[in-house]
């Protein structure tokens, strides 16, 4: 009984892992926007500009306040009615991005804030411009300390790439409900589909540790 559940439960796995790649296209498209307008969110929130400031701020709270899901959604299915039609996976990548874009503009602002204000004096003293004292100085030293969150994002990402399956994303998830539908072995389907998710994770939470290992070192 165990053997045959066990082999029915790996029968699965080359359809599933067949949709793989587009779980590693849209976790790396998402961070990539995730990563720059995180940045950009940080960088507001600390900026000098009540009206940057502002907006950040409603931005970081609004896409923080609502369900991922829901984000998703709205983006696939309520932005055709004003005329704004996005593919599957786009609409994904998009929805991710902006979301985990939240997340780690707290993360950048805090490593920010966490660099001494004398590294910046030296480097104004230095002649540097506070523009390029933040861009050679600051920001290098930020992002090491930043790795290990940024890395625990991405892990998180991953598994939050199963939610894309509501908006006709075929990724793992999605292609497990159309299996389950055409064979009705749920658990065995299921279960395969969660131990893809882990073999995906596992490597790269591996990978998260080390990175942060070589972060404490540089800090």
């Amino acid at each position: 009984m165990v053997i045959e559940f066990i082999e029915s439960t790996l029968s699965y796995f080359p359809r599933l892992l067949a949709a793989a790649p587009i779980v590693i296209q849209l976790a790396l498209g998402a961070m990539v926007l995730a990563l720059v307008l995180g940045l950009l969110l940080a960088l507001a929130r600390i900026s000098k500009s009540r009206i940057l400031r502002g907006i950040a701020l409603v931005y970081v709270e609004v896409m923080r306040g609502t369900p991922l899901l829901v984000q998703l959604v709205y983006i696939f299915f309520v932005l055709p009615a004003i005329g704004v039609n996005i593919d599957p996976v786009p609409a994904g990548i998009l929805g991710l991005g902006l979301n985990y874009a939240a997340y780690l503009s707290e993360v950048f602002r805090s490593a920010i804030l966490s660099v001494e204000a004398g590294q910046t004096e030296a480097a104004l003293s230095l002649g540097y411009t506070p523009g390029k004292a933040l861009w050679k100085v600051v920001l290098p030293q930020s992002f090491i300390v930043s790795l290990g969150p940024i890395g625990n994002y991405f892990i998180a990402m991953v598994k939050d790439t199963a939610l894309t399956s509501v908006i006709a994303v075929t990724e793992i998830l999605k292609t497990a409900n159309v299996i389950n539908a055409q064979t009705f072995e749920t658990t065995q389907v299921y279960t395969a589909a969660a131990l893809l998710y882990l073999l995906i994770s596992l490597p790269l939470s591996r990978i998260v540790s080390a990175l942060e290992k070589r972060a404490r070192v540089h800090v």
